[in-house]
Protein backbone atom coordinates (compact mmCIF):
# COMPACT_ATOMS: atom_id res chain seq x y z
CA UNK A 1 0.00 0.00 0.00
CA UNK A 2 0.99 3.76 -0.38
CA UNK A 3 -0.51 6.76 0.10
CA UNK A 4 -2.26 9.16 -2.25
CA UNK A 5 -4.45 12.24 -2.91
CA UNK A 6 -8.12 10.39 -4.83
CA UNK A 7 -10.78 12.32 -6.04
CA UNK A 8 -14.54 11.23 -5.59
CA UNK A 9 -16.56 13.76 -6.66
CA UNK A 10 -16.42 16.79 -8.75
CA UNK A 11 -16.42 20.22 -6.45
CA UNK A 12 -13.36 22.50 -4.57
CA UNK A 13 -10.38 21.51 -2.45
CA UNK A 14 -12.19 20.11 0.21
CA UNK A 15 -12.92 16.91 -2.64
CA UNK A 16 -9.75 15.34 -2.21
CA UNK A 17 -9.23 12.53 0.13
CA UNK A 18 -5.72 11.26 1.65
CA UNK A 19 -6.31 7.88 1.59
CA UNK A 20 -4.14 4.56 1.19
CA UNK A 21 -3.67 3.05 -2.50
CA UNK A 22 -2.53 -0.52 -3.34
CA UNK A 23 0.17 -0.41 -5.75
CA UNK A 24 0.70 -3.02 -7.80
CA UNK A 25 3.90 -5.00 -9.33
CA UNK A 26 5.22 -3.24 -13.05
CA UNK A 27 3.52 -4.97 -15.82
CA UNK A 28 4.92 -5.65 -19.78
CA UNK A 29 6.37 -2.37 -20.64
CA UNK A 30 5.55 -0.86 -17.42
CA UNK A 31 7.97 0.61 -14.13
CA UNK A 32 7.10 1.23 -10.97
CA UNK A 33 8.15 5.02 -9.77
CA UNK A 34 8.57 6.30 -6.37
CA UNK A 35 7.87 10.02 -6.41
CA UNK A 36 9.98 12.70 -4.58
CA UNK A 37 8.50 15.97 -6.10
CA UNK A 38 5.08 16.35 -7.75
CA UNK A 39 3.93 19.46 -10.03
CA UNK A 40 1.01 21.12 -9.44
CA UNK A 41 -0.74 22.62 -12.11
CA UNK A 42 -4.07 24.21 -13.23
CA UNK A 43 -5.06 20.92 -15.04
CA UNK A 44 -5.64 19.37 -11.96
CA UNK A 45 -8.08 21.79 -10.78
CA UNK A 46 -9.99 21.99 -13.97
CA UNK A 47 -10.27 18.01 -13.65
CA UNK A 48 -11.02 18.02 -10.03
CA UNK A 49 -14.18 20.74 -10.38
CA UNK A 50 -15.15 18.94 -13.57
CA UNK A 51 -14.21 21.36 -16.29
CA UNK A 52 -12.33 18.64 -17.98
CA UNK A 53 -14.19 15.95 -17.50
CA UNK A 54 -12.93 12.09 -16.20
CA UNK A 55 -14.58 9.77 -14.77
CA UNK A 56 -14.52 9.01 -11.10
CA UNK A 57 -12.80 8.00 -8.82
CA UNK A 58 -9.77 8.86 -10.09
CA UNK A 59 -6.16 9.85 -9.26
CA UNK A 60 -5.42 13.91 -9.65
CA UNK A 61 -1.65 15.24 -11.28
CA UNK A 62 0.53 15.03 -14.18
CA UNK A 63 3.79 15.77 -13.25
CA UNK A 64 5.93 14.14 -10.99
CA UNK A 65 10.14 13.16 -10.77
CA UNK A 66 11.33 10.60 -8.63
CA UNK A 67 13.02 7.03 -8.93
CA UNK A 68 12.38 3.86 -10.43
CA UNK A 69 12.24 1.16 -8.15
CA UNK A 70 11.04 -1.50 -10.45
CA UNK A 71 11.17 -2.30 -13.96
CA UNK A 72 8.59 -4.73 -15.73
CA UNK A 73 8.98 -7.28 -18.52
CA UNK A 74 10.32 -5.94 -21.82
CA UNK A 75 11.47 -2.55 -20.43
CA UNK A 76 14.82 -1.62 -22.03
CA UNK A 77 16.49 1.99 -21.32
CA UNK A 78 15.48 2.11 -17.84
CA UNK A 79 16.65 0.58 -14.55
CA UNK A 80 16.73 0.60 -10.70
CA UNK A 81 18.05 3.74 -9.42
CA UNK A 82 17.58 5.80 -12.17
CA UNK A 83 16.09 9.01 -11.62
CA UNK A 84 13.22 9.78 -14.46
CA UNK A 85 10.29 12.28 -14.32
CA UNK A 86 7.25 12.40 -16.85
CA UNK A 87 4.26 14.26 -17.38
CA UNK A 88 0.90 14.01 -19.26
CA UNK A 89 -0.22 10.80 -17.18
CA UNK A 90 -3.06 10.79 -14.23
CA UNK A 91 -2.15 10.14 -10.92
CA UNK A 92 1.02 11.53 -10.05
CA UNK A 93 -0.46 12.73 -6.60
CA UNK A 94 0.88 9.82 -4.88
CA UNK A 95 4.03 8.45 -3.01
CA UNK A 96 4.23 5.82 -5.43
CA UNK A 97 2.71 4.78 -9.27
CA UNK A 98 3.05 2.21 -12.01
CA UNK A 99 3.64 4.04 -15.22
CA UNK A 100 3.82 3.10 -18.76
CA UNK A 101 7.78 3.08 -19.68
CA UNK A 102 7.28 4.96 -22.80
CA UNK A 103 6.24 8.31 -20.67
CA UNK A 104 9.53 8.67 -18.88
CA UNK A 105 12.60 10.86 -19.57
CA UNK A 106 15.73 10.60 -17.54
CA UNK A 107 16.79 13.60 -15.53
CA UNK A 108 20.40 14.77 -16.53
CA UNK A 109 23.04 14.84 -13.61
CA UNK A 110 22.62 18.67 -13.38
CA UNK A 111 18.88 18.81 -12.99
CA UNK A 112 17.58 17.77 -9.60
CA UNK A 113 14.18 15.94 -9.25
CA UNK A 114 12.53 19.32 -7.52
CA UNK A 115 13.33 20.88 -10.65
CA UNK A 116 12.18 18.32 -13.05
CA UNK A 117 8.76 18.02 -11.48
CA UNK A 118 8.39 21.90 -11.80
CA UNK A 119 9.13 22.62 -14.90
CA UNK A 120 8.77 19.26 -17.18
CA UNK A 121 4.66 19.60 -17.59
CA UNK A 122 5.01 23.75 -17.93
CA UNK A 123 8.31 23.68 -19.68
CA UNK A 124 6.75 20.76 -22.80
CA UNK A 125 3.72 22.99 -22.68
CA UNK A 126 5.78 26.19 -23.65
CA UNK A 127 7.59 24.12 -26.15
CA UNK A 128 4.44 23.19 -27.95
CA UNK A 129 3.62 26.50 -27.47
CA UNK A 130 6.80 28.62 -28.69
CA UNK A 131 7.77 25.89 -31.11
CA UNK A 132 4.76 24.26 -32.89
CA UNK A 133 1.69 26.18 -31.78
CA UNK A 134 3.34 29.60 -33.22
CA UNK A 135 7.29 28.98 -33.70
CA UNK A 136 8.79 32.40 -32.75
CA UNK A 137 11.95 33.83 -34.11
CA UNK A 138 13.83 36.44 -33.35
CA UNK A 139 11.97 39.84 -34.20
CA UNK A 140 8.78 37.86 -32.82
CA UNK A 141 6.53 40.11 -30.51
CA UNK A 142 4.45 38.07 -28.35
CA UNK A 143 2.38 38.76 -24.97
CA UNK A 144 1.80 36.31 -22.37
CA UNK A 145 -0.84 36.58 -19.95
CA UNK A 146 -0.27 35.54 -15.97
CA UNK A 147 3.58 35.97 -17.16
CA UNK A 148 4.54 35.60 -13.14
CA UNK A 149 2.95 32.24 -13.04
CA UNK A 150 4.52 28.38 -14.26
CA UNK A 151 3.72 28.52 -17.62
CA UNK A 152 3.91 32.79 -17.80
CA UNK A 153 7.65 32.36 -16.46
CA UNK A 154 8.75 29.66 -18.94
CA UNK A 155 7.38 31.09 -21.88
CA UNK A 156 9.10 34.65 -21.05
CA UNK A 157 11.98 32.97 -20.13
CA UNK A 158 12.45 31.16 -24.02
CA UNK A 159 10.88 33.77 -25.54
CA UNK A 160 13.30 35.69 -25.03
CA UNK A 161 16.23 33.37 -25.41
CA UNK A 162 14.67 33.01 -29.42
CA UNK A 163 14.96 36.70 -30.04
CA UNK A 164 11.31 37.67 -29.09
CA UNK A 165 10.31 40.77 -27.95
CA UNK A 166 7.81 39.60 -24.64
CA UNK A 167 5.12 41.70 -23.02
CA UNK A 168 3.90 40.40 -19.93
CA UNK A 169 0.77 40.79 -18.09
CA UNK A 170 0.30 40.03 -14.36
CA UNK A 171 -2.60 40.48 -11.99
CA UNK A 172 -0.17 42.29 -8.97
CA UNK A 173 2.15 44.25 -8.66
CA UNK A 174 3.95 42.26 -6.60
CA UNK A 175 4.40 40.07 -9.78
CA UNK A 176 5.76 42.16 -11.82
CA UNK A 177 8.96 41.93 -10.85
CA UNK A 178 9.63 38.41 -11.44
CA UNK A 179 7.88 38.75 -14.64
CA UNK A 180 10.09 41.87 -15.50
CA UNK A 181 13.18 39.10 -14.37
CA UNK A 182 11.98 36.54 -16.43
CA UNK A 183 11.87 37.51 -19.73
CA UNK A 184 9.44 40.52 -20.29
CA UNK A 185 10.60 43.69 -21.66
CA UNK A 186 7.35 45.37 -20.78
CA UNK A 187 4.91 44.19 -18.03
CA UNK A 188 1.51 45.07 -17.73
CA UNK A 189 -0.30 45.38 -14.41
CA UNK A 190 -4.11 44.14 -14.64
CA UNK A 191 -6.18 43.41 -17.27
CA UNK A 192 -7.99 46.63 -17.78
CA UNK A 193 -6.67 49.31 -20.87
CA UNK A 194 -4.81 45.69 -21.51
CA UNK A 195 -5.56 46.08 -25.10
CA UNK A 196 -4.60 50.02 -25.02
CA UNK A 197 -1.02 49.63 -23.61
CA UNK A 198 -0.12 46.55 -26.18
CA UNK A 199 -0.75 49.28 -28.93
CA UNK A 200 1.42 51.98 -27.01
CA UNK A 201 4.06 49.52 -26.43
CA UNK A 202 4.21 48.54 -30.05
CA UNK A 203 3.62 51.56 -31.78
CA UNK A 204 0.08 50.56 -32.59
CA UNK A 205 1.05 47.44 -34.98
CA UNK A 206 0.08 45.01 -32.27
CA UNK A 207 1.79 41.62 -31.10
CA UNK A 208 2.50 38.40 -33.53
CA UNK A 209 1.00 36.34 -30.68
CA UNK A 210 -0.55 35.92 -27.81
CA UNK A 211 -0.06 32.90 -25.63
CA UNK A 212 -3.21 33.40 -23.32
CA UNK A 213 -3.15 31.02 -20.10
CA UNK A 214 -5.94 33.20 -17.90
CA UNK A 215 -8.92 32.78 -20.27
CA UNK A 216 -12.28 34.46 -19.70
CA UNK A 217 -11.17 37.35 -18.56
CA UNK A 218 -8.62 38.49 -21.14
CA UNK A 219 -9.37 36.46 -24.25
CA UNK A 220 -11.38 39.73 -26.18
CA UNK A 221 -8.65 41.81 -25.37
CA UNK A 222 -6.22 39.56 -26.40
CA UNK A 223 -7.60 40.02 -30.08
CA UNK A 224 -7.52 43.34 -29.46
CA UNK A 225 -3.61 43.10 -29.01
CA UNK A 226 -2.80 40.91 -32.38
CA UNK A 227 -1.89 42.30 -35.97
CA UNK A 228 -4.45 41.61 -38.97
CA UNK A 229 -3.66 37.58 -39.86
CA UNK A 230 -1.86 36.22 -36.56
CA UNK A 231 -2.60 34.02 -33.50
CA UNK A 232 -3.93 34.07 -30.63
CA UNK A 233 -3.26 30.84 -28.77
CA UNK A 234 -5.80 30.23 -25.90
CA UNK A 235 -4.26 27.11 -23.73
CA UNK A 236 -5.51 27.71 -20.29
CA UNK A 237 -8.89 28.81 -18.40
CA UNK A 238 -7.51 30.37 -14.51
CA UNK A 239 -10.14 32.62 -14.87
CA UNK A 240 -13.08 30.49 -15.78
CA UNK A 241 -12.94 29.00 -19.31
CA UNK A 242 -13.72 31.34 -22.26
CA UNK A 243 -17.59 31.94 -23.50
CA UNK A 244 -18.24 30.73 -27.15
CA UNK A 245 -17.26 33.21 -29.53
CA UNK A 246 -18.62 33.92 -33.08
CA UNK A 247 -15.94 33.75 -36.07
CA UNK A 248 -16.87 37.15 -36.94
CA UNK A 249 -15.08 38.56 -34.62
CA UNK A 250 -11.87 37.24 -35.84
CA UNK A 251 -12.55 38.42 -39.17
CA UNK A 252 -13.53 42.27 -37.45
CA UNK A 253 -9.89 42.45 -35.89
CA UNK A 254 -8.17 41.56 -38.82
CA UNK A 255 -9.07 37.62 -40.21
CA UNK A 256 -7.21 36.55 -37.17
CA UNK A 257 -6.79 32.80 -36.42
CA UNK A 258 -7.62 30.68 -32.95
CA UNK A 259 -6.35 27.62 -31.72
CA UNK A 260 -7.04 25.67 -28.87
CA UNK A 261 -4.10 23.38 -28.06
CA UNK A 262 -3.30 20.79 -26.11
CA UNK A 263 0.39 19.04 -25.55
CA UNK A 264 -1.06 15.64 -25.60
CA UNK A 265 -1.47 16.22 -29.19
CA UNK A 266 1.65 17.63 -29.60
CA UNK A 267 4.17 14.65 -27.68
CA UNK A 268 1.93 11.79 -28.25
CA UNK A 269 4.77 10.19 -29.99
CA UNK A 270 7.61 8.97 -27.18
CA UNK A 271 10.80 10.27 -29.59
CA UNK A 272 9.50 13.65 -30.13
CA UNK A 273 8.45 13.89 -25.98
CA UNK A 274 11.86 13.23 -25.60
CA UNK A 275 13.61 15.74 -28.14
CA UNK A 276 11.38 18.05 -26.37
CA UNK A 277 12.15 17.69 -22.98
CA UNK A 278 16.38 17.46 -24.33
CA UNK A 279 15.52 21.14 -25.61
CA UNK A 280 14.25 22.04 -22.57
CA UNK A 281 16.57 20.56 -20.69
CA UNK A 282 19.39 22.05 -22.48
CA UNK A 283 17.81 25.95 -22.29
CA UNK A 284 17.56 25.29 -18.42
CA UNK A 285 21.29 23.79 -18.22
CA UNK A 286 22.34 27.10 -20.14
CA UNK A 287 21.16 29.52 -18.13
CA UNK A 288 18.11 31.02 -20.55
CA UNK A 289 15.72 29.02 -18.52
CA UNK A 290 15.33 29.70 -14.59
CA UNK A 291 13.22 27.08 -12.74
CA UNK A 292 11.46 29.29 -10.16
CA UNK A 293 9.94 27.00 -7.38
CA UNK A 294 7.62 29.38 -5.22
CA UNK A 295 6.04 26.71 -2.94
CA UNK A 296 6.39 23.90 -1.64
CA UNK A 297 3.48 21.52 0.23
CA UNK A 298 3.36 18.28 1.90
CA UNK A 299 1.34 15.88 -0.47
CA UNK A 300 -1.30 15.12 2.26
CA UNK A 301 -1.76 19.12 1.96
CA UNK A 302 -2.81 19.28 -1.69
CA UNK A 303 -6.23 20.82 -1.15
CA UNK A 304 -4.40 23.91 0.38
CA UNK A 305 -1.97 24.09 -2.72
CA UNK A 306 -5.40 24.24 -4.99
CA UNK A 307 -6.48 26.92 -2.74
CA UNK A 308 -3.26 29.12 -3.16
CA UNK A 309 -3.40 28.53 -6.65
CA UNK A 310 -7.17 29.13 -7.58
CA UNK A 311 -6.61 32.39 -5.14
CA UNK A 312 -3.97 33.57 -7.53
CA UNK A 313 -1.58 33.57 -4.48
CA UNK A 314 1.34 31.72 -5.98
CA UNK A 315 4.34 32.88 -8.61
CA UNK A 316 6.47 30.32 -10.09
CA UNK A 317 5.77 26.80 -9.81
CA UNK A 318 4.22 24.46 -6.41
CA UNK A 319 5.27 21.19 -5.10
CA UNK A 320 4.21 18.58 -3.39
CA UNK A 321 6.38 16.86 -1.39
CA UNK A 322 5.78 12.77 -0.37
Amino acid sequence: MSKAIRLYEHGGADRLRWEDYPVPAPGKGEVLVRHSAIGVNYYDIYVRSGLYPQALPTGLGNEAAGNVVAVGKGVRGFRVGDRVAYQGAAGAYAEERVIAADLLVKLPRDLSVEQAAAVLLKGLTAWCLLRRAYPVRRGSVVLVTAAAGGVGLILGQWARALGATVIGVVGSGAKAALAKRSGCRHVIVGYEGMAAKVRSYTKGKGVDVVYDGVGKDTFMAGLDCLKPLHLMVSFGNASGAVPPVSPLELMRRGSLFLTRPTSADYLRDPATRRRAARELFSQIRRGKIRVVIGQRFALRDAALAHAALEGRQTTGSILLLP
